[in-house]
């Protein structure tokens, strides 16, 4: 499905990321864990198309996409929510997901519309469909960026800390929702520091630290491992 091979990425003097190998297969769920600052959402964008790798590839169901933009790469399964919400503030909801059907997924007119109501009654967005975006509260802007990821048809869906912010209630709401799109067959990258909901849904982790990966495998063996304790739990306390 996905495989990201030996990835760098530099910002000035920062190297952001340093020879990073993912591999996601079809339908897994895979959880990106770290600090801040390791390079979790700089990978998300080289996976997306939203940044170029300086060196290494990414591939998509084995085709080469790293010349390949966040459009085309959308238009070929995969995608993407961002840590903070970004909708067209001036549409209401269900304009936000026809957009996101028709110039992220490629689909036209009736096809369209029923891709993005099909989106928002998945997320419980269906009932808000005519209220203006810039009205939502957080989790419902949470679940209108889901719902247009949803909306582009994607074979591959990327999630940028989505719990963040939300209370655990809330955030437990949502886990539900994604561990129901996985449950269908969605494969899954998801970055997050709320760690326990990631827990819920990720069937493989990845520990990232210092744009290195560090650890890689069984969630429980992941989160216990000294490595990832010194680097990511250690900074958090």
């Amino acid at each position: 499905m996905l495989a990201a091979r030996g990835v760098w990425k530099r910002f000035g003097a920062l190297q952001v990321l340093e020879d990073v190998t993912l591999e996601v297969q079809r339908g897994e769920a895979v959880g990106i864990v770290g600090p801040n600052g390791a390079g979790k959402t700089t990978l998300l964008d080289l996976v997306a198309g939203a940044a170029r790798a300086d060196r290494g590839a990414v591939f998509l169901g084995g085709r080469d996409v790293s010349s390949l933009g966040a459009a085309a790469r959308s238009r070929l399964g995969v995608g993407r929510t961002h840590q903070i919400p970004r909708p067209f503030a001036g549409m209401t909801v269900f304009e936000n997901a026809l957009v996101a059907a028709t110039m992220g997924g490629g689909l036209r007119s009736s096809e369209a519309r029923g891709k993005a109501l099909e989106a928002l009654e998945q997320t419980g967005m269906l009932a808000l469909g005519n209220r203006p975006a810039a009205t939502l509260g957080l989790l419902d802007r949470k679940r209108l960026e889901l719902a247009r990821a949803l909306a582009t048809a994607p074979r591959l869906l990327l999630l940028d800390e989505i719990a963040g912010g939300l209370t655990e209630p809330e955030a437990l709401e949502l886990v539900e929702e994604i561990r129901q799109f996985h449950a269908s067959g969605l494969a899954i990258v998801w970055i997050e520091h709320v760690v326990h909901a990631l827990l819920r849904v990720a069937e493989r982790l990845i520990c990232l630290a210092f744009g290195k990966v560090i650890a890689d495998g069984e969630p429980q063996s992941v989160m216990s491992d000294q490595a990832v304790v010194d680097a990511y739990l250690g900074s958090a306390a």
